[in-house]
C-alpha cells in the first residue's frame, strides 16, 4: 500500500468523450458521491475525441453491418437532443456509389436505407455534375451531420464541475490491482508529482488505444483489438465544395467532412491512405509511444487527393492546411463488415473493473444502456 493514497467510489480512466460522459452519468444519475476522472493529456477530449472525422452517423456508412447502422439511426435523435449546440447541420451531405470496386450497388444502398428508415433521395443535377460519371453510378442527398469537439469539451467541463467530479489532468494510470476489502487500487503518475494509489470500489477503463496497457492485476480485454496510426488531412475546399460533406463508397474510397472545431476546414480521409501502419494490440506495445515516434511529416495527402480527384475533379484545387495523426482502435472481428459496436467488458477476475471502447460518438447511448442494467453496490463506499 502506498502512503499517498486517495479514496474514491469510482475512478474513470480517460478524459475523452466517453470517459467524461460516463463520469457525469455515474455522478448525476447513479448518485455516486466521490468520482474521479484521470486524463493523461492537459485537456479533456483532446485526443481521439478530437482527431477524427467529427461525423454524427445516421446509419448510411454501414450497409454491411445492419446492427451498427440501425443503432446509429436510433441514437442520432438522442444526440441531437442532448448536444444541439455541438451539432453542425448547415451543409449538404452526399453519398455517392462507385461503379467499380464498391461492395454495394446503388440499388442495394437505396434498399438498405429503406430498411433502416434513413432518408435518401437522388441528388440534384448541380451536385451530380461534380462527379466523374464514368466512375460514379449514382449520387444521393442524405441527412447526416458533424459535431464540434470544442463544444463537447466545454459541455464536459461545465457538467463535471456541476457534478463535483474531481478531474486530474496530466495524469495517467499505470496499474490496477486488487485492494483491501473488495476495493481496487489504481496506480497513477502525474506530470508534476510522484506515483500514488487511488483506492476505489469501481474502475472504468475508457483509455481507448491504451485499454491493454495497464499492469498489476489487470487481465486485459478478451476481445482482440487492432491499432492503426491514421492521418486525417485538414483542407480548405474550393467554393463549389465548401458547403458539402461527401462520401464515396463502399470500399477503398473516401470522405470529405466539415470539421467544425476548425471552422472552414474539412477533413479528408481515404480508406487506402488514411491508415499509415497497423498492428495487433498487445500489452507492452504502447500505442501512444508508437505514435510519438512516428514521422508525422510523411503525409499522404498527395496520394489521397490524386485518387479522390479522379472521382471529384474539383478537389484538385483544395488547399492543404494540416494533418491530424492519431491512433485508431477497432475490434478485429469487425474488419470484414466495418461494424462499430461498443466493447463493454466486465472483468470477472477483477470485480468492479470495466473496460469500455466506443467505435463512434453516438455509441455512447449503447454504453449508457449497459450501465443502466448494472446493479452497482451502493452509491458510496465506507472506507475503514
Amino acid at each position: 500500500m502506498q502512503p499517498d493514497q486517495a479514496k474514491q467510489d469510482v475512478v474513470i480512466l480517460g478524459g475523452g468523450f466517453y470517459g467524461a460522459a460516463i463520469a457525469i452519468y455515474l455522478s448525476s444519475r447513479r448518485k455516486f458521491k466521490r468520482v474521479q476522472l484521470v486524463e493523461r493529456e492537459q485537456a479533456l477530449l483532446s485526443r481521439a475525441s478530437y482527431n477524427n472525422q467529427a461525423r454524427v452517423h445516421n446509419g448510411y456508412h454501414y450497409p454491411r453491418s445492419f446492427t451498427t447502422a440501425y443503432r446509429s439511426r436510433v441514437n442520432l435523435p438522442k444526440f441531437l437532443r442532448d448536444w444541439p449546440s455541438a451539432v453542425k447541420k448547415d451543409f449538404t451531405k452526399i453519398y455517392a456509389i462507385a461503379r467499380r470496386n464498391s461492395k454495394v450497388t446503388a440499388r442495394q444502398f437505396e434498399r438498405f436505407c429503406g430498411e433502416i428508415g434513413a432518408i435518401i433521395k437522388p441528388a440534384d443535377l448541380v451536385l451530380r455534375e461534380l462527379f466523374e460519371p464514368r466512375l460514379i453510378e449514382k449520387v444521393f442527398a442524405v441527412e447526416e451531420y458533424a459535431f464540434d469537439t470544442t463544444e463537447l469539451a466545454a459541455w464536459a467541463e461545465r457538467e463535471l464541475i456541476a457534478c463535483g467530479v474531481e478531474v486530474c489532468l496530466g495524469t495517467h494510470a499505470t496499474a490496477i490491482s486488487r485492494g483491501a476489502g473488495g476495493t481496487l487500487d489504481v496506480t497513477v503518475r502525474s506530470d508534476e508529482s510522484s506515483e500514488k494509489v487511488i483506492s476505489s470500489r469501481y474502475v472504468f477503463n475508457c483509455t481507448y488505444s491504451g485499454l491493454n496497457q495497464l499492469k498489476g492485476d489487470f487481465p486485459g480485454t478478451r476481445a482482440c483489438l487492432k491499432q492503426e496510426i491514421t492521418e486525417m488531412a485538414l483542407m480548405r475546399l474550393p467554393g463549389e465544395l465548401e458547403g458539402l460533406g461527401i462520401t464515396v463508397m463502399d470500399g477503398p474510397f473516401f470522405s470529405l467532412m466539415p470539421f467544425p472545431a476548425r471552422n472552414g476546414l474539412h477533413t479528408v480521409s481515404h480508406v487506402r491512405y488514411t491508415p499509415h501502419m497497423h498492428w495487433t494490440d498487445e500489452r507492452g506495445i504502447d500505442p501512444y509511444q508508437k505514435l510519438a515516434q512516428y514521422d508525422q511529416s510523411e503525409t499522404r495527402v498527395d496520394r489521397m487527393l490524386r485518387d479522390i480527384g479522379r472521382y471529384l475533379p474539383a478537389v484538385q484545387r483544395a488547399k492543404y492546411v494540416d494533418s491530424l495523426f492519431e491512433v485508431k482502435t477497432i475490434l478485429t472481428k469487425n474488419e470484414c463488415d466495418d461494424g462499430r459496436p461498443i466493447l463493454f467488458e466486465k472483468h470477472d477476475d477483477l470485480p468492479g473493473c470495466y473496460s469500455i471502447l466506443g467505435g463512434k460518438i453516438d455509441n455512447i447511448y449503447d454504453v449508457l444502456e449497459k450501465l443502466d442494467a448494472e446493479d452497482f453496490v451502493g452509491s458510496s463506499i465506507n472506507f475503514i
